[in-house]
């Protein structure tokens, strides 16, 4: 579909990758109780789960992992996929990956996809994974060759990313909690959305 509106040649064949917090139906679980088995109360999503959001702190949900084509007029859904909010971006990536045009140039991600394997995974597509990376090895400020290209791509991500997840929780009223429970049900709720989404654009 990409390829038949043109947009994947607009958009130089690069997209964003990342993973946004989607709050679950009912009360939260705590770890003293999850970890004693305890249900305190009915409305909690025991198949939801924890994580730590750099926007919202410690969150009790779902993650959206999501990848969006970038440099381009509108931002078009690639590739998702639904998980309790405990599993890590880098541990998703592959099955997204798997499901990206044969042609991309590059794919963007954050710190959270620096990765050995996922570069490797992408290495072998033909795609530059491009990342941010910190740590004692790389710290702020970066002075290497390649800091000015990789700025530019940052913020190809950036706009990217953050423009789908604000119109995608606006369009289906998820910046609260999702209207599901269930790791079955949630998944699909998320998913059509973003069928749906897909659809509206095209």
């Amino acid at each position: 579909m990409l390829v038949s509106l043109g947009l994947w040649a607009q958009a130089a064949r690069a997209a964003a990758i990342d993973s946004t917090v989607l709050i679950a139906r009912g009360g939260v679980w705590h770890k003293k109780d999850r970890e004693a088995n305890k249900v305190p109360h009915t409305s909690i999503d025991t198949e939801a789960h924890w994580t730590k959001s750099g926007w919202h702190g410690w969150v009790y949900g779902w993650k959206l992992h999501i990848i969006v084509s970038a440099a381009c007029q509108v931002w078009l859904p690639i590739a998702a996929e639904l998980t309790p909010a405990n599993v890590a971006d880098n541990e998703q990536a592959p099955t997204l990956i798997e499901n990206l045009p044969p042609d991309t140039h590059f794919l963007l991600g954050d710190q959270h996809y620096y990765d050995e394997a996922l570069f490797k995974l992408c290495n072998a597509r033909g795609t530059m994974l491009v990342t941010s990376h910190t740590g004692k090895n790389n710290p702020y400020p970066h002075h290497d060759d390649g800091v000015g290209v990789r700025k530019v791509l940052h913020k190809t991500r950036s706009i990217a990313i953050e423009n789908f997840n604000e119109h995608f929780k606006a369009i289906f009223d998820v910046h609260g909690s999702v209207p599901t429970k269930g790791l079955v049900a949630t998944r699909r709720f998320v998913l059509s959305a973003v069928f749906v989404y897909q659809l509206a654009i095209l």
